[in-house]
C-alpha cells in the first residue's frame, strides 16, 4: 500500500515536533547545567561552610560503598581535614531491604578517623533532589558544600541552591574524565530536576526518618 500525501505530511510534522522537542531538552539541559557553574571548586578553593553533603552512589559487594561513593567519601574526609567543613551529612537510601546505604558510608567515616558525632545520616536520601531538600528541611543546612563527581555536580548545585541552599560544589573526581552514558543520563536527568524544582515536588519522606546511622 503506497503511502498518501497526508501521510507524508503527517510524518514531517512528527518529524519536525520530536526535533523542536529534542532541541528544547538540549536548551533547558544546558541551562541548568550552567546556572552554578561558576560554583563548582576545587579543595584548595572550596568556601568554608558548616557541613558536606555527600550523595549516596550504591554500594559494592560486601555492602561497602561502591568505588564512586568512596570518591565522594574521600572527598568529604578531606574538606574536613582540611578545616572546610564542621560536619559531614551521608544521604543514602536505606529504604530498600538489605541496602544499608547510609549506614556504610557512615562506617566508612568513622573508620578513617572522623568523629561520630560529626556525621550525620540521613536514611531518606532516596535521590539527589530529595536529598536536596531533607539537607535544608530536615537538617536545617542553610550553607553546604555539595561532594559528588563533577557530571552529577550542576544538577545537584541547581536543587540545592533553588531550594534554599547556599551551596558550592567539590568534583571528588577533579581530572578524571567522564563516561558518556552519565552525560547522557545527566542531560535528561538536569530536566527533570528542573520541572520538580519548578513545581515544587516533595520528596518521598518530607519529614521523619532522620538518623544517625549505628556502625
Amino acid at each position: 500500500m503506497k503511502p498518501t500525501r497526508a501521510s507524508g505530511v503527517w510524518a514531517r510534522r512528527a518529524l519536525f515536533l520530536l526535533l523542536v522537542g529534542a532541541v528544547g531538552l538540549l536548551v533547558l539541559s544546558h541551562w541548568v547545567r550552567v546556572s552554578y557553574e561558576e560554583r563548582i571548586v576545587s579543595l584548595a578553593d572550596a568556601p568554608d561552610a558548616p557541613v558536606a553533603l555527600v550523595f549516596g552512589a550504591g554500594l559494592a559487594p560486601g555492602a561497602v560503598p561502591s568505588p564512586v561513593l568512596a570518591q565522594r567519601l574521600d572527598m568529604a574526609m578531606a574538606l574536613w581535614r582540611e578545616g572546610k567543613v564542621g560536619s559531614v551529612l551521608v544521604s543514602g537510601d536505606e529504604v530498600k531491604p538489605f541496602h544499608h546505604e547510609t549506614r556504610a558510608m557512615r562506617r566508612y567515616l568513622l573508620e578513617r578517623g572522623m568523629p561520630a558525632e560529626l556525621v550525620l545520616g540521613d536514611e531518606a536520601g532516596l535521590s539527589t533532589y530529595d536529598s536536596c531538600l531533607r539537607a535544608r528541611g530536615v537538617f536545617g543546612a542553610k550553607q553546604a558544600l555539595l561532594v559528588t563527581q563533577r557530571f552529577h555536580l550542576p544538577r545537584a548545585l541547581f536543587i540545592a541552591n533553588s531550594v534554599g541552599i547556599d551551596a558550592w560544589g567539590v568534583p571528588a573526581d577533579e581530572g578524571r574524565s567522564t563516561p558518556w552514558r552519565y552525560t547522557v543520563r545527566e542531560t535528561l536527568s538536569r530536566v527533570l530536576a528542573l520541572g520538580m524544582v519548578l513545581l515544587e515536588v516533595e520528596p518521598v519522606y518530607p519529614s521523619g526518618r532522620a538518623a544517625v546511622p549505628k556502625g
